[in-house]
């Protein structure tokens, strides 16, 4: 017998190139969706249920996130955004999002677009908005792990998806 068995906790942290297929992924998120479907009466209550599961899995990619990269904390709203759109947007989707924008009318609303979200890949229409509420609490708990507290929203525009992301007053007075 080879006395260097090596267990789980003998491996190191450091990231490593692995990619979850597409398929496995889908299958697995549907059946997230199905479990959470079978809990609830209406529509509004599997949204919450996806984002409330984002969110727990928000938390953890953040906390994952910087010490895997040994990341510096971001300061500003617009370097956390940023970071969320092209890094961990790219970690957890393949590739960054498509644009940020930050909105006319109010001073603490951004928007973050996404033309092929690969979540709502395979999903009709009237319920991409609601699956894409799992990627909305994704985001909501990385900015809420990051101390930037917010609300964030998945709505469905043009054949892309756009998240709202408001901020709290607080985190947009802490900016000035």
């Amino acid at each position: 017998m080879d006395s260097k068995v090596r267990s789980v906790f003998d491996k190191p942290l450091i990231k490593r190139e692995t990619k979850v297929s597409l398929s496995a992924f889908s299958y697995v998120f549907s059946e997230l969706v199905q479990h959470c479907q079978s809990q609830i009466d209406r529509g509004e209550d599997l949204e919450k249920r996806l984002a409330e599961a984002g969110y727990g899995i928000g938390l953890r990619v953040l906390e994952l996130y910087s010490y895997r990269e040994k990341c510096k904390k971001e300061r500003s709203v617009i370097q956390i955004l940023n970071f969320v759109r092209t890094s961990v947007w790219k970690t957890l989707f393949g590739r960054p999002a498509d644009d940020l924008q930050i909105s006319n009318n109010k001073k603490n609303e951004y928007y973050i677009y996404d033309s092929e979200h690969m979540i709502c890949k395979y999903i009709s229409n009237p319920n991409a908005e609601r699956c894409a509420a799992f990627t909305a609490g994704i985001i909501n708990g990385i900015l809420d792990g990051a101390e930037f507290t917010c609300d964030v929203k998945a709505v469905l525009s043009k054949d892309r998806m756009v998240f709202i992301v408001t901020f709290a007053s607080k985190v947009v007075e802490r900016e000035t």
